[in-house]
């Protein structure tokens, strides 16, 4: 009996997890980035859908909406977080899921954004999901292999405590440092250059989705699976990466976004 309610704890933690799109911190560290980074027009943009929601604020609902017993959260957005595809693919020869996708997602939250006639709570949501989704989209798992639900089913030890490759991923390494996401911030954003500004936002989503792909096989590899401080110490400059580039990248996004408007 005790092995029963062990192994019945073990997955419902484990599907908990592979609920989770990158931890609460790294994607208020993305938006936080982005909204310093915003052109007037789209600040102003952001503004008037947001109202005082901060990007910041607003870049989990995604997560957090998803204990709504509505269909549309418990089964329609569910595949809108991540891609699958399986290793020696590109994005492009991959199988689509026919439920959709983070790219798929992107560009038809970002067309309701766009649509000024649409009505104002299905504009706020899609921007909402617009600022998950870029931070998504820079997590290296987040373009994983279904077979492991991009890392999910992939234990580890992380300091001597139990945990899965993609939960190191969006929260073990980020959260670490111990640092609050505008400590993240005011760290990292004066190490971000103009000539990084311009090559990172030179780019397009599926140039993000190749980056990822290309990070697969070390991300994967992960030896015996006991990870401790020299995986700290090999990985949070990705982590760094990632986070700079997320934020000014969303930031580059939504100044597209809205500058005709």
């Amino acid at each position: 009996m005790v092995r029963v309610l062990v192994a019945l704890f073990a997955l419902v933690v484990m599907m908990g997890q592979a609920a989770q799109a990158y931890g609460p911190t790294g994607h208020r560290v993305i938006a936080e980035l982005a909204s310093r980074h915003l052109s007037p027009e789209a600040a102003a943009a952001v503004k008037e859908l947001l109202g005082d929601e901060f990007m910041a604020e607003a870049a989990n609902w995604p997560d957090e909406m998803r204990s709504n017993p509505d269909e549309f959260w418990r089964r329609t957005a569910s595949p809108f977080h991540y891609i699958n595809l399986p290793d020696g693919e590109t994005y492009e020869e991959s199988v689509k899921n026919p439920a959709g996708d983070a790219v798929t997602a992107l560009a038809a939250f970002t067309a309701t954004v766009k649509d000024k006639d649409a009505p104002l709570a299905e504009r706020q949501k899609a921007l909402r999901f617009i600022i998950h989704i870029v931070g998504d989209l820079h997590q290296p798992l987040h373009a994983g292999r279904a077979e492991d639900w991009g890392g999910n089913r992939i234990d580890v030890v992380w300091f001597e405590e139990m945990s899965n490759l993609h939960k190191v991923w969006d929260e073990d390494l980020i959260n670490y440092k111990l640092l609050s996401f505008s400590e993240w911030v005011r760290f990292l954003e004066p190490k971000i250059k103009p000539d990084d500004i311009a090559t990172w936002q030179d780019s397009e989503p599926l140039d993000w989705v190749r980056e990822l792909i290309a990070m697969r096989g070390e991300v994967y590899n992960v030896g015996s699976g006991i990870l401790s401080y020299d995986y700290v110490y090999k990985y949070t400059p990705v982590i760094k990466q990632q986070l700079s580039k997320g934020g000014i990248r969303l930031a580059g996004y939504l100044n597209q976004m809205f500058a005709s408007e």
